[in-house]
């Protein structure tokens, strides 16, 4: 409770609270309703302007971009968790074959790792469209894959400084197996600098999956999503420019507000990056009479 405490007293953790409270509420109430069917066709609407009851205004199939948006939430939500599960298991596993192994794993481990990073998500994207086509799922597996292995390069470092500690000796020598020992010691004192990691990772899935969508390597053109919606406008930005606006300003803001968020999941986790140096009292020799 101190954390979330100390996490929602700074300007940063409230904004990246309430980005992601609202993402979450949004992709939330667009399973049950939305102002039109984002799927609808209208005609006789291509191209309003922002009235209502189209308070976004339509595109040039005549669908109200409000309620793409909305269902796009979903969209990004999914991507986020996705790769987030996906990046947490892959970065936990080789974290831990790199701390907690034989020094010939631990090294080959680190090697991989190094290799890994070098890939960007969008090669590892187009090589894994390439063999099961262009989905979500490419987007996910990408993210996830990318964004892992600098979640393990960031917390096996970590971990080999824990692995020292007393308590972790100690519950060596009670007799606790070394998974024991990961799920009980290591990973609950390592767990704040994971977390950050993960948040930063969430940001960058929502916009590797606006830019892979973007290009045609992630969600297909029926699924709303807003790299789609980004892609199918942005022909028009000449002529409505406002439209291109609203999906651009929904990815900004929510990768802005990740990011926030794991800056002050940083700094909140350790109270010393908060804590401003008192300034040094200057010692003035008392006159002895």
């Amino acid at each position: 409770m101190t954390t979330l405490r100390r996490l929602w007293s700074l300007g940063t953790g409230r904004f990246g609270i309430l980005i992601v409270a609202l993402l979450l509420i949004t992709a939330l109430i667009s399973l049950v309703w939305t102002p039109f069917d984002p799927a609808s066709v209208d005609a006789r609407a291509r191209w309003s302007d922002p009235s209502w009851p189209h308070v976004l205004g339509t595109d040039n199939s005549g669908r109200d971009i409000a309620s793409l948006l909305m269902a796009g939430a979903r969209t990004t939500v999914v991507v986020a968790v996705g790769a987030g599960v996906v990046a947490s298991v892959l970065g936990i596993v080789l974290a831990a074959l790199g701390s907690l192994t034989a020094r010939w794993i631990r090294e080959s481990v680190a090697v991989l790792v190094d290799i890994l990073i070098a890939f960007p998500v969008l090669i590892i994207a187009m090589m894994i469209s390439a063999v099961w086509g262009g989905s979500l799922a490419v987007v996910i597996w990408s993210v996830g894959i990318g964004f892992g292995v600098n979640v393990a390069r960031v917390t096996r470092p970590e971990l080999r400084r824990v692995l020292h500690s007393d308590f972790v000796l100690a519950g060596r020598a009670s007799g606790l197996s070394t998974g024991q020992n990961l799920t009980r010691h290591l990973l609950p004192n390592v767990a704040p600098v994971f977390i950050v990691q993960l948040s930063w990772g969430m940001a960058v899935a929502v916009l590797a999956e606006a830019g892979l969508s973007y290009l045609g390597f992630g969600a297909p053109v029926t699924q709303p999503s807003w790299g789609v919606l980004l892609s199918d406008l942005q022909a028009y930005i000449a002529v409505h420019p406002l439209t291109v606006v609203w999906p651009g300003l929904a990815i900004t803001l929510t990768v802005l507000g990740l990011n926030l968020l794991g800056d002050a999941l940083r700094e909140a986790a350790d109270p010393t990056l908060g804590e401003r140096t008192p300034a040094a009292r200057t010692h003035v020799p008392g006159v002895v009479a």
